[in-house]
């Protein structure tokens, strides 16, 4: 390229410009060249999340999770000598923007990501990261269509699905709780109707009767209308299927319009601004989450390495991120960076991680996972009541 810009061509044009060139640009040309060696050697991982709009904490968790784990295992030596690069990347959470961001991380050269929060962007851009040999992990998305649409071999999770959480939502209800007339409601997407219909399912197979199934619109400021067909209906308990935004309004107004009864509903109402959009209104709200992974017997070098990035472990989606990374470093020491050998590797074996022992079925989901129950107080503070 030198040669060319100088407009020097024929055999011995380089020896005489080589002559010419001074010992430090020789020097600063090696380092650049080293730096470049270097970078090619680190291992880019690529991290989509919503990083704007109404999903951001979500996001926020996951790359907690993520940067934490990079960051501990790149000051332990990284990866057989090499570094985990992290590549952050907004999808916003949005369906839309799910197939750009998936390519931004291809365009990258990332083979490796720890892929998005929300089930409504995953499902289109599973197929980006199949057809591209891409290794990627949601921490986050659990709507079983994620990997039920097509027959996945490099896509994988390290949370449960709703299939998952819904069944074990509608026993707790049952045996706990014990209503004789159910309300659900949902957000009409796919992940709130899609958690919201299985636990719908599995409390007609536990003869509860579920005298109200509706959804209702997501971005709407006003609730009164169902709010007043559910003081009709009198239900005793209220599930929700959605995310924090419509649940804090309809629980703040529900109580501003004298509706006392118990609502409920899964991980991914879990916000610290639900407490600002509900506020008191957010007493004894029950939610489905992962287990308290911060109390796993082993974990303490874990919680220690969050301590020094002072950031927090807490969060749904954190240690389920934190998970993603250890299982991509591990698969990658043992087997190399080909992405091919690393899905085959995880396919094929377990990991001991943040959020306990991990085993994959052949569509790349957990044959197991923790979900527990917790409660809110009317200060925003949470307790753990099973598990």
């Amino acid at each position: 390229m030198v040669l060319v810009a100088a407009g020097f061509t024929g055999r011995y044009a380089g020896m005489k410009l080589i002559k010419k060139v001074s010992p430090l640009v020789l020097a600063i040309s090696a380092m650049a060249f080293a730096g470049n060696i270097y970078a090619a050697t680190n291992i880019k991982i690529g991290i989509p999340q919503p990083m704007t709009g109404p999903a951001t904490q979500y996001g926020d968790q996951i790359q907690a999770g993520a940067l934490t784990a990079i960051e501990a295992i790149n000051a332990a030596g990284g990866v057989k000598g090499q570094k985990l690069e992290p590549l952050l990347i907004d999808d916003g959470c949005e369906p839309k923007q799910a197939v750009p961001a998936a390519n931004r991380v291809i365009n990258s050269g990332a083979k490796f990501a720890v892929a998005h929060a929300c089930s409504g962007t995953t499902i289109p851009a599973v197929n980006v990261y199949e057809q591209e040999g891409i290794v990627a992990i949601t921490p986050g998305a659990t709507s079983p269509l994620v990997t039920d649409t097509i027959k996945p071999h490099y896509f994988f999770r390290t949370i449960g699905r709703d299939d998952q959480q819904g069944p074990y939502a509608a026993t707790y209800i049952a045996e706990k709780l014990k209503p004789k007339k159910v309300a659900i409601l949902h957000d009409k997407q796919t992940y709130g109707s899609g958690v919201a219909t299985q636990v719908r399912d599995s409390l007609a197979k536990q003869n509860i009767n579920t005298a109200l199934y509706e959804g209702i619109n997501v971005g709407d400021s006003d609730y009164s209308a169902v709010i007043t067909k559910l003081k009709s209906l009198n239900p005793d308990l209220i599930y929700f299927g959605g995310y924090h935004a419509e649940l804090g309004l309809l629980l703040r107004q529900a109580r501003e319009q004298g509706l006392a009864t118990q609502f409920m509903g899964p991980e991914g109402v879990a916000n610290k601004d639900l407490f600002a959009i509900a506020g008191s209104a957010i007493a004894d709200l029950l939610v489905t989450l992962p287990s308290d992974f911060t109390k796993l017997p082993g974990n303490e070098k874990v919680l220690e390495n969050f301590k020094k990035s002072k950031r927090s472990p807490d969060g749904a989606f954190t240690l389920t991120a934190y998970a993603a990374v250890q299982i991509l470093a591990d698969s990658i020491t043992a087997v190399g960076t080909d992405p091919a050998k690393v899905a085959e590797y995880m396919h094929a074996n377990p990991f001991n991680t943040a959020i306990g022992k991990v085993e994959y079925d052949a569509k790349g989901d957990l044959k197991e996972f923790e979900f527990a129950v917790f409660k809110w107080d009317k200060a925003g503070n949470t307790v753990q009541l099973s598990n």
